[in-house]
């Protein structure tokens, strides 16, 4: 376990440059852990990891859920306090196999190949394909579904925790996983998934794309989280203070800023921890007493993004509400991180890029995953796709030059045909969002 620990510090460092970097570019699929929210308006939201499972909690938390499946018990807590949550669930593990066994309170308790939710042996007890009464119970009750892949596979290796595990070689393999459980639920539904969360956050896939590119031409974002509400983590050998474990850090957050939850999402476990116990049936009503106490409103992550899409812009006299509107739209005006950087100076690559669409993304994308140049220039420059999508690869060498008015002027006018009204002769890209949208208006 401290070896695991160890490797979850050396994680976070890497995808903390990791993030430095993703900061640089606008992307169509943004890492979503928190947003930007007016002081005092109190939202959050719940993820839950790896469900729905129908098999009982251990312990069970209360007699009136003796031989109640955990899911079916969320369900009912969280429809106790008026809450909904976002729950990231799996299409089944059950071919998982063959397989063996790993040992209890380690990273493999569920399987040494691959995880077996809810259990090892026990995989028919859980995830959307055999237990569609629970998803249609989680839609119901106003809960949103996440994607957290069919089969649960690792997109990529990870040689510091999950060297044993085996992954998918290429994108394909990557999206056809993604889309047998986003087609399940439209099937079965009529319920369009909009994000996902890479089983275990394992992003780079081997053939050099990574999650980002398998999200973007499935048209998800990024579902990631701020606070971890520590439901999966072994026992310490006492159920209480595995539950206090849980409780406490949240509490003490507010404790120490009413507002410090607000706009954040809250990662949880819908399954057994390492251990095969379920702290968070005990736990999760405590959170939400707590949060209630203080005010808050427990909201799925659609809904929250719906409000306020980005992590640093929530101001409404800086075009804020143009430049939700144009996210709904699916128009690419957000960093990978889920910034937005309104008081940033535009540049050349952000000019061709906030004129894109998700839709338009995928197209461009799907074109060069077979052209081995094509890629490469992809993978060194992201902004290529929007050189490509206009013909415009004249501009590439200045994607990160500032752009000026008469940059402006003859891109909107060569490449889309208008003429766009423009005051100054550099804009921010909170000034560039009213461009954006007289430009969309026109298409209209």
């Amino acid at each position: 376990m401290r070896l695991y620990t160890l490797a979850r510090k050396v994680n976070h460092r890497i995808k903390q440059k990791r993030r430095e970097d993703a900061g640089k570019y606008l992307s169509p699929v943004r890492r979503l852990e928190k947003f930007s929210v007016p002081v005092g308006e109190k939202v959050v939201s719940m993820t839950f990891d790896d469900g729905p499972m129908n098999m009982p909690a251990n312990p069970t938390p209360d007699p009136k859920y003796e031989n109640w499946g955990l899911t079916k018990i969320l369900i009912d807590i969280m429809g106790e306090y008026g809450a909904r949550g976002t729950f990231n669930v799996v299409g089944t593990t059950e071919y998982n196999y063959p397989d063996k066994q790993g040992m209890i309170h380690k990273p493999t308790w569920s399987g040494v190949k691959h995880d077996h939710y809810p259990q090892f042996g026990k995989d028919q007890y859980a995830g959307a394909k055999n237990q569609k009464e629970l998803i249609k119970a989680l839609i119901d009750n106003g809960h949103e579904i996440s994607n957290h892949g069919y089969k649960h596979i690792l997109f990529g290796k990870n040689h510091l925790v999950y060297g044993s595990r085996e992954h998918f070689s290429n994108i394909y393999e990557v999206v056809s996983d993604l889309r047998q459980l986003h087609d399940l639920l439209k099937t079965e539904f009529n319920y369009d998934i909009m994000m996902s969360r890479p089983p275990h956050y394992i992003d780079k896939i081997p053939d050099g794309f990574t999650s980002y590119d398998a999200y973007a031409l499935m048209k998800y974002d990024y579902l990631a989280a701020s606070f971890d509400g520590g439901g999966w983590l072994p026992t310490v050998g006492d159920y209480k203070e595995d539950v206090r474990r849980m409780v406490e850090p949240l509490e003490n957050a507010l404790k120490n800023d009413a507002n410090a939850l607000d706009g954040q999402i809250i990662f949880q476990k819908d399954g057994y921890n390492m251990s095969l116990m379920t702290p968070v049936a005990t736990a999760l009503k405590e959170q939400l007493e707590i949060l209630k106490r203080y005010g808050y409103k427990v909201i799925p992550v659609r809904e929250l993004k719906q409000k306020y899409p980005f992590e640093d812009f929530c101001d409404t006299s800086k075009n804020f509400e143009i430049a939700r509107d144009l996210d709904q739209k699916g128009y690419i005006i957000g960093y990978k991180t889920n910034e937005f950087k309104p008081d940033k100076e535009l540049t050349i690559g952000e000019m061709v890029m906030m004129t894109l669409t998700k839709d338009d993304y995928k197209k461009a994308l799907e074109q060069i995953c077979n052209s081995p140049r094509d890629k490469s220039i992809y993978l060194q420059q992201p902004y290529y796709l929007g050189f490509l999508h206009y013909n415009r690869l004249d501009l590439m060498d200045r994607a990160d030059s500032i752009a000026k008015k008469e940059d402006i002027e003859r891109f909107y006018k060569e490449s889309l045909g208008i003429s766009p009204s423009i005051q100054k002769n550099e804009l921010k890209r909170f000034e560039y969002l009213e461009i954006v949208n007289e430009l969309v208006y026109h298409l209209v």
